[in-house]
């Protein structure tokens, strides 16, 4: 980017003081030749009076410019247009030579405020450009510079308000407020945008006819009307244009005018003639100058037009003919034809006879000046001579006359010759008859009477020519012949006959009566579809109205019984339309493939006859199925139920999927979104399958989200959350978290009342449900009498039963079975309660010895008698919903029983340490010195028994 400054005032550094008048100009480099600067004194305003300053440039700017010039700056800045968002224009901080005071960062004197840059308004400039507020960087906004939109209205020209001598036409303009107050300008950017080769030359219309006349000679120049348009500028713009194929006989060439405009002349490089080529179809191509050049083309018919360079031409010099002497009054002799091959009026012939014909042939025979047809005047005078030359001219415009000669003899008859006289029975005009197609066979024509005016000789007649037809002796008369068909007449296989009767005497005299039959069309033909099926397709969504085919059968017949309408048959759907007289096919709305895929009705096409004949055909319409429906599945939400320590790979459930689309746009892919280093789903069943074994007791519930892909292009998608509950099994047995040690034992003092409770027994479970229900028992005792206490089945509290004797004192060994309620095999733990029933340990060392001993135990296998709830009901109903409800209830209940025996514990830690307390200073009064060791609760390992 090249920048240009003018008329810029620098102000001073004080506050206070009055501004440097000194201006300043860019690197002479970047300055244009033509450029000025301005010179003027400076000013300073203070803080608090910019905003009126501000507003007062605004309103009386027109007639303040004076006072606001001297801190006017333009700066000039030039870019290619069509410059992606962020491109460097230029820095107006740097361009300013603001480099002394800070943009940005903190102020370069004390209390001196940084610079900041704003554009005064958001114009037509603004749209392109963004301007940092702090630094005065100008970029490229996101909004492209296209500079045939911008400087349309100014013909891509300057605009009329700038001057003529910037080298840029076309301008943004752009006026930047610099602020405080003591840096105070107003900057005016200007920022000429470079023109690129962007557009193509394009022709205004896309067919150009020419005409040319067939005489032109070589080197003929004709302006092209038309010429390419191309908005860019200069090389940029159309250089030459070109003719795909010349035909060796044009070319193109280019003139420039003063205004720069080239206009495409043809020129003429060979001799035309139209009679050999009538027109010319190529290409004319435009090319501008850029790099790559771009290219622009339309169709250039060029006609030759026809001058009046043939003159008419008979195909023979001579034409002999035979008259017989007898022949009547307009009797037809014979037809010159002459031929002209130019067109229109240079091809008119009028046909007239030569000075040398005599007038006498001139009354005989009459030729008409434009059919060129010979017949007799009048009937042939006896005394007429025999032969007559006949010189007759053809005539074109601006042409000599071809020539040509007609020899007549006339021969002359002594005898005459039969006569026929026909009477007509079927409809006749002018020896014309008219017969209607498919009339049965043996219809009659006409009878034919044969005479000879002589009476003496005998006559023949006969039929002469081809059809189906016969002449026969109609009896009992002799002289009476009928002419009738033999087979039916078929107009669409010919429609007209023409048939000669023929009556020959025996002395070689004949005699021609030439009949013309022309049959007359009925609607005998229906309309014929080319095919009776016809297989049409369309894309689903179509838009309303879409074109589907164009109906075509045709009809044999001719006039109105040929002509052909269209109808939908009944079986059509209401959104077919199909137009009655051309034939197409249309549908109104759009067509749903998911919803139906395929169409099958009837289409009639009637002819216009009576009455009328009608064919009907099958329209199949395939609905091409696009990409337009997500995968959808079964649920939003699928909920899933395993029992814990299921084997990893096992199936936990099926995720049921559609698409409503079809082949490659129905195909499903199915993915885990999140936890796939657990779950994995297989895309093809949709079975979701768990890598490892799943633990309840490590986590109850996973949360899966499970995307569903189809294989359109583009792919459409949809997801569906996937709750998977693990069921609990009884895989832990009662975990004892009191008394922590086989080892540890309880002082019991002889005192203690019966029913008093002593200690407890207190586990848990991990499982839930009835596989975390526990139930204590004592299944092993030892000691001076081991009944006296007992456990209670369902707090594990254990009591003394019956009050302690002189005898009973001693340490006691209950073995205790901590059982579950699991299904199908409840699990347990044991521990070992020692009670040491004495008024004082003494002899710690020896308690510890008898308990590191194995006890001699004999085992009760006793279960707990503990009444539980039932918790498994017969169902009722064989729905599934209250299961589903009840396991859930269940896992939630199963976390907050874990939770709350957590609390449980701590707090009946707490009590069982206040509870021991309370003992030693009420019951146990007679040592002061109590081992408290056995009070400590250390984690204790079970065994399973």
């Amino acid at each position: 980017m090249t920048a240009v400054s003018v008329g810029m005032n620098y102000p001073g550094t004080g506050r206070r003081s009055q501004a440097l008048g000194t201006s300043w100009l860019p690197r002479s480099r970047h300055r244009p030749p033509e450029m000025g600067h301005l010179r003027g004194a400076g000013r300073t305003t203070s803080p608090r009076n910019l905003q009126h300053l501000f507003l007062f440039l605004l309103f009386i700017g027109p007639f303040n410019c004076f006072a606001s010039y001297s801190r006017a700056t333009e700066l000039f800045y030039s870019l290619n247009e069509g410059l992606p968002a962020g491109v460097l224009i230029g820095s107006l901080a740097q361009d300013l030579r603001l480099h002394g005071v800070a943009a940005e960062g903190p102020p370069t004197r004390r209390g001196e405020p940084a610079l900041s840059f704003s554009l005064a308004s958001q114009g037509l400039g603004g749209q392109y450009v963004s301007l940092d507020n702090r630094s005065g960087e100008l970029h490229t906004s996101a909004l492209q510079i296209d500079r045939e939109a911008l400087c349309l209205e100014t013909g891509a020209g300057s605009p009329a308000s700038l001057p003529a001598p910037f080298s840029e036409p076309c301008l943004l303009l752009l006026d930047v407020l610099v602020l405080p107050q003591e840096h105070f300008r107003l900057v005016k950017v200007k920022i000429a945008i470079r023109d690129v080769n962007d557009n193509a030359p394009r022709f205004p219309v896309p067919n150009m006819h020419l005409w040319v006349p067939e005489n032109a000679p070589v080197d003929t120049r004709l302006a092209i009307e038309h010429p390419a348009l191309d908005p860019d500028l200069g090389t940029n713009a159309v250089q030459t244009y070109r003719l795909q194929d010349d035909y060796g006989v044009f070319t193109l060439d280019v003139e420039e005018n003063e205004s720069g405009e080239r206009t495409p002349y043809l020129i003429v490089m060979g001799a035309l003639d139209r009679e050999d080529r009538e027109e010319y179809i190529t290409l004319i191509i435009a090319e501008d100058g850029g790099t790559p050049s771009l290219l622009g083309s339309a169709t250039l018919t060029i006609g030759i037009s026809d001058i009046n360079d043939n003159c008419p031409q008979f195909s023979d010099s001579q034409l002999n003919i035979t008259v017989y002497g007898n022949s009547s009054a307009g009797t037809h002799v014979a037809t010159i034809h002459a031929v002209d091959m130019d067109l229109g009026s240079n091809a008119q012939i009028s046909y007239s006879y030569s000075q040398k014909v005599p007038q006498p042939s001139r009354d005989l025979f009459h030729l008409d000046e434009s059919t060129g047809a010979i017949k007799l005047s009048s009937k042939i005078d006896g005394d007429a001579p025999r032969l007559h030359r006949l010189t007759i001219l053809a005539n074109g415009p601006g042409c000599i006359p071809a020539v040509i000669t007609v020899l007549v003899s006339i021969i002359k008859v002594m005898l005459r010759p039969p006569e026929v006289v026909p009477r007509f029975i079927a409809n006749e005009v002018e020896g014309v008859v008219y017969l209607k197609e498919l009339e049965p066979v043996n219809t009659p024509i006409a009878f034919f009477t044969i005479k000879d005016p002589d009476e003496k000789y005998k006559v023949d007649c006969f039929l002469d020519g081809n059809g189906p037809f016969k002449l026969s002796p109609y009896k009992p008369y002799n002289n009476e012949y009928l002419l009738e068909t033999t087979m039916p007449l078929d107009y669409e296989v010919q429609q007209l006959y023409e048939i000669s009767v023929v009556a020959w005497n025996s002395e070689g005299f004949h005699v021609n009566k030439i009949i013309k039959v022309q049959v007359l069309d009925d609607n005998d033909n229906s309309p014929v579809f080319p095919q009776q099926l016809i297989e049409l397709s369309i894309e689903e969504n179509n838009a309303p109205n879409a074109f589907l085919t164009k109906l075509h059968a045709t009809d044999a017949d001719s006039g109105e019984r040929g002509k052909v309408s269209y109808f939908l048959g009944p079986d059509a759907p209401s959104y077919f339309s199909l137009d009655k007289t051309t034939g197409v096919l249309t549908v109104s709305t759009q067509l749903d493939r998911e919803e139906k895929e395929k169409y099958r009705y009837t289409v009639k096409a009637i002819d216009s006859g009576l009455p009328p004949r009608e064919s009907i055909a099958t329209v199949t319409i395939t609905v091409l199925d696009k990409n337009d429906n997500s995968p959808r599945f079964i649920n939003k939400d699928f909920s899933f139920f395993v029992p814990e320590n299921f084997p990893g790979l096992g199936e936990i459930g099926v995720i049921s999927v559609t698409d409503a689309d079809s082949g490659q746009n129905g195909w499903v892919a199915l993915s885990v979104v999140n936890g796939s280093d657990i779950f994995v789903i297989d895309t093809g069943k949709g079975v979701l399958r768990a890598k490892v074994s799943l633990d309840r007791e490590q986590q109850s519930s996973y949360v899966l989200w499970v995307e569903a892909v189809d294989g359109g292009d583009p792919a459409l998608s949809s997801t569906a959350k996937i709750t998977v509950l693990l069921l609990d099994i009884n895989d832990n047995p009662p975990l004892v978290l009191f008394p922590q040690s086989n080892t540890s034992y309880l002082l019991v003092l002889p005192s203690t009342l019966p029913g008093s409770p002593i200690t407890e027994v207190y586990a848990v479970d991990k499982d839930t449900g009835m596989n975390a229900v526990i139930a204590y028992s004592i299944i092993g005792r030892r000691g001076p009498r081991p009944e006296s206490f007992r456990i209670d089945p369902k707090t594990g509290n254990i009591t003394l039963e019956e009050s302690l004797m002189q005898n009973d004192y001693g340490l006691y060994r209950l073995l205790v079975k901590v059982s579950d309620h699991g299904y199908p095999e409840p699990l347990h733990s044991t521990v070992m309660v020692n009670l040491f029933v004495n008024d004082t340990v003494s002899n710690e060392s020896y308690i510890e010895s008898l308990l590191r001993k194995e006890p001699d135990i004999n085992i009760e296998e006793k279960e707990p008698q503990i009444s539980i709830e039932p918790t498994h009901k017969k169902m009722e109903s064989p729905s599934c919903v209250p299961t589903l409800v009840a396991l859930s209830i269940i896992s939630l209940g199963s976390i907050t029983l874990v939770t709350g025996m957590g609390i449980y514990i701590c707090l009946r830690k707490g009590k069982k340490h206040h509870r021991a307390d309370e003992n030693l200073e009420v019951q146990i009064p007679l040592n002061g010195r109590i081992d408290l060791h056995m009070l400590e609760k250390k984690p204790m390992e079970i065994s399973n028994i």
